[in-house]
Order: C-alpha cells, then sequence, then structure tokens
C-alpha cells in the first residue's frame, strides 16, 4: 500500500520592498539612470501633489519644486535687500543726529540737538535721558526728556544688568522700570530700547518707548542703538564748552 501524494500548496515568499534610503542612495549616485531608463521616467506619476486630485509626471513635479526654490530665493532677496535700504536710513539719521551735535556748542544746544533728533528723524515719541553726571549748564534746564540724578539713585539699581552688560537692550519692561522711567508718559509703553551711556552706564541710559509691543523686540538688532548711546555719551560727557 502506497502513501498518498500529499500536495504541497508552496508559495512563494513575497519580495522584499526596496530599502526607500538605498534607493535614493542609488539615484543620488547614478543622475543618469533615467537618462538610461527614458520609459522608467515617463511612466512615474506622482499623485495629489498639487491638492486637486491629479497626478503629474517626475518632470512636472521638478519644475514645481524648482518654482517654489526660485519665489523662495526672492524672498529671501527681497528681505535682505529691504534690511539693507532700512540699515542705509538708519546710518542716514545718526548722520544728521553727528552732525547737529558737532555743530551745538554747549551742553544746552546738545541736548536741544538730541531731542530734535530723537523726535523727528527717529520718529521717537516718548523717550527720556537719565544722566548721573552733574553737567553745570543743564543744572537748571527743565526738559521733559532730561532727569538728573545722583550715581546711586535707588530707581537705577533695577538696570544693573543693562550697566553690566554695556549694550542696548529691547523689549518689555517691569512695572517697575516704567514707573521710574516714564511715571507720567502720553501713550501706553507696549515696548522700550535701554541704552546705557558711557562705559558700563557710568553717565546713565537712554530709553525709547513704543506703544506697539514689537516695535522693540528682543531679536532685533542693536548695533545701530548702541552708536546713538555713544555719540550722546561724548555729547553730553561734561567736557568744557567749546568757544568760537
Amino acid at each position: 500500500m502506497t502513501n498518498p501524494q500529499v500536495k504541497v500548496d508552496a508559495k512563494k515568499p513575497p519580495r522584499a520592498a526596496p530599502d526607500e534610503a538605498l534607493v535614493a542612495t542609488f539615484l543620488a549616485q547614478h543622475p543618469d539612470f533615467f537618462e538610461r531608463h527614458a520609459a522608467v521616467l515617463a511612466g512615474l506619476r506622482l499623485p495629489h501633489v498639487r491638492g486637486d486630485g491629479t497626478t503629474v509626471s517626475l518632470v512636472e513635479r521638478q519644475v514645481d519644486v524648482l518654482r517654489e526654490r526660485v519665489r523662495e530665493s526672492e524672498l529671501r532677496l527681497k528681505t535682505l535687500v529691504d534690511n539693507g535700504h532700512a540699515n542705509d536710513a538708519l546710518a542716514e539719521k545718526i548722520h544728521r543726529l553727528a552732525c547737529r551735535l558737532v555743530h551745538a556748542r554747549d551742553a544746552r544746544l546738545r541736548l536741544a540737538s538730541i531731542e530734535s533728533s530723537l523726535r523727528e528723524d527717529f520718529g521717537a515719541r516718548e523717550f527720556v535721558l537719565v544722566l548721573t553726571r552733574r553737567e553745570p549748564a543743564l543744572a537748571d534746564v527743565d526738559a521733559r526728556c532730561l532727569r538728573v540724578v545722583a550715581a546711586d539713585d535707588p530707581g537705577l539699581k533695577t538696570f544693573d544688568t543693562l550697566f553690566s552688560s554695556g549694550k542696548p537692550r529691547c523689549g518689555r519692561m517691569r512695572d517697575s522700570q516704567r514707573d521710574y522711567l516714564f511715571p507720567s508718559a502720553d501713550i501706553a509703553i507696549g515696548s522700550v530700547a535701554l541704552v546705557p551711556l558711557g562705559p558700563g552706564g557710568a553717565q546713565g541710559l537712554l530709553a525709547i518707548a513704543s506703544p506697539d509691543a514689537d516695535h522693540f523686540n528682543p531679536t532685533m538688532s542693536t548695533e545701530f542703538l548702541g552708536r546713538i548711546g555713544e555719540l550722546i555719551a561724548i555729547a553730553l560727557d561734561g567736557t568744557p564748552e567749546r568757544t568760537s
């Protein structure tokens, strides 16, 4: 008696899908692959790429990608050009401030020049100069933008971090700082630029306020503010008045 033959249904194991990283590496290493296999390239379709349910060829998709890259490059270029124009405008305003200060022959005129420049050239509506050096020529000046205080004024303690850094700072400020600098401001203080005057703020500080919370933001460059601070510190450093 013979054993009945058992038929075994031996299925072929499924072909393993190629590793996507390997495919990508192969194509990167063989950029002429589709030139040698044009039929493969023509048959490739990318579904739903444009979001309307249609399919596009690989070449069309490449064109779309290139167009998007061109748009991004144009946007970056426009941003660089706009920033360049803005920097040129700021440099011109600082130059005008320097010219005003050069022609001002005493501390009173220098203070008036600083105030006029900040209002007219830089469009500052609310600002204050807090000086710790009691310049005799400014002792009796009644100017809203000027406050002369002692170097050990308790109100200055809240700016110790600013003075220790020696660099301008932009952003929002604490209520105590706002109350000290702008106790009777005509505008709501959204953001402020704080500029130390002299090494370590030895001469005080300049504060410029804006109602816009994002106008002076922590990410903005403070290089031009630093230059303004240097000009003001030199102009109001207490040196003897010039004579004609």
